[in-house]
């Protein structure tokens, strides 16, 4: 092993990504310089989408219009639900 000490402070005192993990902790990895995320979060050089981007929104699921449409499939839903339980 090598015996010399290694400089970990500048990493250590850097501000941490704000990104939340699949175990619902925060992410522990520096954040990129200038940003709040860390590379692996979004905070890489050319992660985000560019201007003009088509792709950026490509199916709509979770425009306005499709929340609302499923809010009321889902009221509506349970309607039936409340009807076959009283049919009983």
């Amino acid at each position: 092993m090598n015996d010399r000490a290694r400089n970990t402070g500048p990493t250590l005192a850097s501000p941490r990504c704000g990104a939340r993990t699949r175990a619902g902790g925060s992410c522990r990895s520096p954040a990129v310089r200038g940003k709040r995320r860390c590379r692996m979060h979004g905070g890489a050089p050319g992660s985000d989408a560019q201007k003009g981007n088509q792709n950026a929104r490509r199916h709509g699921l979770f425009t306005g219009e499709a929340i609302a449409e499923r809010r009321q499939v889902r009221d509506l839903l349970g309607e039936a639900r409340e009807l076959l339980k009283t049919m009983k």
